[in-house]
C-alpha cells in the first residue's frame, strides 16, 4: 500500500451509502492501493464527517484499537459485499459480532421548528459499539438493496464502490468529475489519434 504522508486525507464520499463509503477509505492513489486510515484520529475524523458519529471519548480505548476495529469491520463488509455481488453470500457470520455489539435505542427530540422527531442513539462503551451505525447500514445494504445497483467504478485504475441511485440506473463511474472525465479525455485522445 502507498504511504499517504503529505497527501490530503479528506474522506471520499461518493458512494450514496454509508457502508460503501467505508469501503472507499481504501482507494488507488498514484496507481497504488492506499489506505486513508493510518491512525485512530483518521478514523475518528471519518466517523464524525462521514458517518455523523460523535465519539463521547475515545481516549478511554487503547491506542490503535479504533483503527484496528475500523479496518476489521471494513474488511468484513468488503468480503460480504463482494460475495453478495457475486451471488454467493451464504453466511453473515463475520459481521455477527459487530451486530451483537450494536446497542441502540430511539429518543425523541424537538427540532429547531419545535417539532418532535426520532433520533437513534448508540452505546459507545466498547469500540465495536462505536461502529454500530455503520454495522446497521451494512446489514441494511446486504438485506434490502438491489445489488444490481451496487457497483465498482468502471475505470481501470479505480476500486471505489457506489450505489447507483440515478433515475436510469446507468451510472458507471465513482464520479463524473474524476473517473468519468478521465475516460472522456482518454476516448477523445484515442479518436484524435485516429
Amino acid at each position: 500500500m502507498t504511504d499517504l504522508a503529505g497527501i490530503k486525507k479528506e474522506p471520499i464520499v461518493i458512494a450514496d451509502h454509508l457502508a460503501l463509503d467505508m469501503l472507499n477509505t481504501v482507494a488507488i492513489v498514484d496507481k497504488q492501493q492506499a489506505d486513508f486510515w493510518q491512525t485512530d484520529e483518521d478514523v475518528v475524523y471519518w466517523l464524525k464527517t462521514v458517518a455523523g458519529i460523535k465519539l463521547r471519548s475515545y481516549q478511554s480505548f487503547k491506542q490503535g484499537e479504533i483503527l484496528e476495529t475500523a479496518r476489521e469491520l471494513r474488511e468484513v463488509i468488503r468480503k460480504l459485499v463482494v460475495k453478495k455481488k457475486a451471488d454467493s453470500l451464504n453466511s453473515i457470520k463475520p459481521i455477527e459480532p459487530f451486530l451483537d455489539a450494536s446497542l441502540s435505542w430511539i429518543s425523541l427530540q424537538k427540532n429547531a421548528e419545535g417539532q418532535w422527531h426520532q433520533h437513534r442513539c448508540y452505546k459507545q462503551d466498547t469500540v465495536k459499539q462505536v461502529f454500530g451505525p455503520i454495522t446497521e447500514a451494512a446489514a441494511a445494504l446486504l438485506a434490502e438493496v438491489d445489488f444490481n445497483l451496487v457497483r465498482v467504478c468502471e475505470h481501470d485504475e479505480c476500486i471505489l464502490w457506489f450505489l447507483d441511485r440515478t433515475k436510469t440506473h446507468k451510472r458507471r463511474w465513482c464520479s463524473m468529475a474524476l473517473c468519468g472525465n478521465r475516460h472522456k479525455v482518454a476516448k477523445h485522445r484515442k479518436q484524435k489519434a485516429q
